[in-house]
């Protein structure tokens, strides 16, 4: 009798395992697609940008045996002849192949100049026969142009040459290494880190201006007759229903020289000349402002609609003036919604793209203008991935932040 409820109670307890290990496999089903969407939409594409940041084995697979002969080379004089015709040898099979361009534009991102001397001499070393530059390689090579007896020029190329480099986010910081190896600032134009604060700077005012015009209208809403509002609500949800370039592009016929602002301006006498509004910093605030204006209000209207109007009207029958109580009692209890509405607005704007590029012009273009540009344009994937990379530092740490100061975890309720 004991051996069968053993045997029962084995045949129970393995069911049971087999029960829940068919409804985690069901619950793993559900998830299964969403894990897929994020893989592929999120986790994929950022790991692929974080990877060719500083993955960059163009100039080691162009001039392979140039680049091995390079790393047992002091860096103290000019290589030997050995190296360099070992370089004229390659920099010809390259030419024949209509890749020393290739070569060319990547060295020229190491030390500007360079262009131009490695396609003259590609060129020159393309009608020498092998068994001549097997013998004069050298000779030849500092024939075709004077830069290559120079130290640095040698020096660039084993710096081109790293398949694994932090030559990128140096460069996104306006840094480089100096010939010995250590970190100095730019020589050449320094561009990026300006842009990045540019960029947080505009993202900050367009949070700011968000904030001012979207409390006191979710304030409103929130206090409003439920018809009202929610007619308001509709007309605040109405932008996205429209698309995002024919707003910008609305922004075009109201901002430019002949435009509507202009025109009106001019017509009440308030100006004798028309205003250059557009293709600034001044425009691509106002624009982005007022397509990023509901991402601030619906939040904070989510958090306003569910404070009692009680606390207030405590707060006022106890003697208390309006302007501390609401400074006292219904600001903090709206933060919630004010921080998430701000951290919203900032982490958009400081990666917007399209709004920017058609109405900003040369003074509102943003860092993530320069992105594109380095992936459409100049082909230097590399650095636009830093840069992208950068950014995404930049708002992982943020969002760290905000967490910190006003996340779930730090409300406290009752």
């Amino acid at each position: 009798m004991a051996q069968e409820k053993t045997t029962l109670s084995r045949e129970e307890a393995r069911l049971a395992r087999r029960e829940l290990w068919r409804r985690k496999f069901w619950a793993f089903a559900f998830v299964a697609p969403l894990l897929l969407f994020l893989m592929f939409a999120f986790i994929a594409p950022i790991s692929t940008m974080l990877y060719r940041s500083f993955y960059h084995p163009t100039v080691a697979l162009l001039i392979p045996q140039t680049i091995a002969s390079l790393k047992n080379w002091d860096g103290k004089t000019v290589p030997g002849e050995d190296i360099i015709t070992i370089f004229a040898t390659e920099l010809k099979q390259l030419a024949n192949k209509r890749l020393s361009g290739r070569l060319a534009e990547e060295l020229n991102r190491v030390q500007p100049g360079l262009s131009s001397v490695v396609k003259s001499s590609a060129r020159r070393l393309r009608r020498i026969e092998d068994s001549v530059l097997n013998e004069k390689g050298a000779e030849l090579v500092f024939e075709a142009n004077k830069v290559w007896a120079e130290r640095s020029t040698w020096l660039a190329i084993r710096r081109a040459g790293k398949v694994f480099t932090e030559a990128n986010y140096l460069t996104a910081l306006d840094l480089e290494l100096s010939e010995n190896g250590s970190i100095q600032p730019r020589q050449s134009a320094k561009i990026y880190v300006d842009l990045y604060i540019k960029t947080l700077w505009i993202a900050l005012i367009i949070t700011v201006l968000c904030l001012l015009l979207g409390y006191p209208l979710a304030y409103y809403l929130a206090n409003a007759p439920t018809r009202l509002a929610n007619a308001l609500i509709l007309l605040v949800l109405l932008p996205f229903w429209t698309s995002l370039l024919v707003r910008t592009t609305a922004w075009i016929a109201l901002l430019q020289t002949n435009g509507v602002v202009n025109s009106t301006l001019i017509w009440t006498g308030l100006i004798s000349s028309p205003l250059e509004l557009l293709y600034t910093q001044f425009s691509t605030v106002v624009a982005m402002t007022h397509i990023l204006l509901p991402f601030m209000i619906l939040p904070l209207y989510s958090v306003m609609k569910g404070i009692d109007p009680s606390y207030m009207q405590a707060a006022l029958s106890m003697g208390s003036r309006p302007l501390p109580a609401f400074f006292r009692i219904y600001l903090p209890m709206s933060l919630p919604g004010l921080s998430a509405g701000a951290l919203l607005v900032f982490i958009i704007s400081v990666g917007y793209y399209i709004t920017p590029a058609l109405v900003g012009g040369t003074d509102g273009q943003m860092i993530s203008n320069l992105i594109a540009f380095h992936m459409q344009e100049s082909n230097n994937w590399e650095l636009a991935a830093a840069l992208g990379s950068l950014l995404l530092i930049v708002i992982v740490v943020l969002y760290w932040t905000y967490d910190r100061l006003v996340g779930a975890g730090n409300i406290k309720l009752g």
